[in-house]
Parts: structure tokens; sequence; C-alpha cells
């Protein structure tokens, strides 16, 4: 039976964020022809688009599944149902997305599933956490994941000073991939979030770690 590498992006700003976001990856294991390879670390991004809303916790999953894109998308939808994911307003606040990345490196043009995500490959939410899970990613007909990632981070213009490169974290510490301040506080806490002037995508602190395992939830 054929089996073809998917690529996923979760995300949740309404609720329990880190605890949806553990259940969605766990719902997605329980869907008949998908197997989960890998979940990233998780990132708290600032929302991207729509309205006002809480920041966002994001991941990436890589798994193998033998269901047609079509058919995948049907089943990821039907998870989202569970976490009561409503569609009013576009870009609005939700319980629970889960977007295809790409499968395969198959492409289409079919508006109900465009592949790979025609968005992908801007979205630093999205570029950081799968370089995590497979650096020499690639990300068909855009190219590198690294490379992608980096061009984000340079259209963002930030600061001086900002790091744009994503250094391998000692264990324990925390830190930005796409920091906002130019500089770390003195006092070695986080960077502050307060400024909206650019995507900030920083790895989740604590919970990173706790979800790089991503044990069952009983």
């Amino acid at each position: 039976m054929t089996r073809w590498r998917v690529v996923l992006s979760v995300g949740s700003n309404l609720g329990d964020r880190q605890g949806i976001l553990a259940d969605a990856v766990d719902a997605v294991r329980r869907i008949d022809g998908v197997r989960v390879e890998k979940v990233s670390p998780v990132y708290e991004t600032v929302p991207v688009g729509g309205p006002p809303q809480p920041d966002f916790l994001n991941a990436v999953v890589l798994a193998q599944t033998t269901l047609a894109s079509p058919v995948l998308l049907d089943r990821l939808h039907e998870v989202e149902a569970e976490f009561d994911r409503v569609r009013v307003v576009r870009w609005g606040p939700r319980t629970l997305d889960i977007d295809i990345i790409t499968v395969a490196g198959e492409h289409s043009d079919d508006p109900g599933l465009t592949l790979p995500h025609p968005r992908a490959h801007e979205r630093a939410f999205v570029l950081a956490p799968w370089h995590d899970v497979d650096p020499d990613a690639v990300l068909p007909g855009y190219g590198p994941v690294a490379e992608l990632k980096l061009e984000v981070a340079r259209r963002r213009a930030l600061p001086p000073g900002t790091r744009t490169t994503f250094p391998r974290r000692p264990a324990g510490v925390s830190g930005g991939e796409f920091s906002q301040p130019a500089a770390p506080p003195k006092d070695g806490s986080s960077p502050s979030t307060g400024s909206r002037a650019a995507v900030v995508c920083s790895p989740a602190g604590a919970r990173q770690r706790a979800f790089m395992t991503m044990p069952p939830r009983s």
C-alpha cells in the first residue's frame, strides 16, 4: 500500500491552547490511514490578519498517510469539529486549525485544497517548527525551508541585532527565532511581546519541551 509524506500545521488561540494541540495530535494519530512520525516544538505566534484576537500556539506534524488528499482533508475537518471549530470570520480566532501544507510534492489548484499550501512560504509559524523537525525539508515550488525561513525574517525588516538565524538552543534555555527585541533583556527574562510591528515567532517556553514528546493524554 502506498504511503505519502504529509506535513500538517496545527494551531489554537482559544481555550486551553496547549491541551487542545496535544489532544488534536492524538486525534490525528487515531485517523485510519495516518501515522504520525514527528511533532515539532510549540511556537507562540502573533496572529496574521483578521480581527484583534489572542496569540496562537502553533506546531508542525510530520506524518505518513494512505489517504487521498481530499479524504485526508475531510478527516482533518472532522477533527477540527471535535474541538468546536467554527468558520465565521476569515482568519478569525479558533479553537483548532489544521492545515495541510504539502503531500508528497503534490500540486493542486483546487480552491478547496490548494497544494502546496499557497501561503506556507511566507509564514514563520509554519517554517520555523517545520525546520525544527526536518532541517532538510523542501517546500515544492518554493525551495528549502531553511532558506524560506531566513527570507521571511529579512522581509520583516527587523531591527539591527535581531536574531534572524535559528541557532540551536541549550537544553532548558528558551529564546526567540523571529525575536522582536533587538537584544534580550539583561535580567534574562523572556522578550516582551507587547509590540505587534512584526510577526513574532518564539518558542513557548517550557511548554515547548513538553509538546515535543507529545505523550497521549489520558
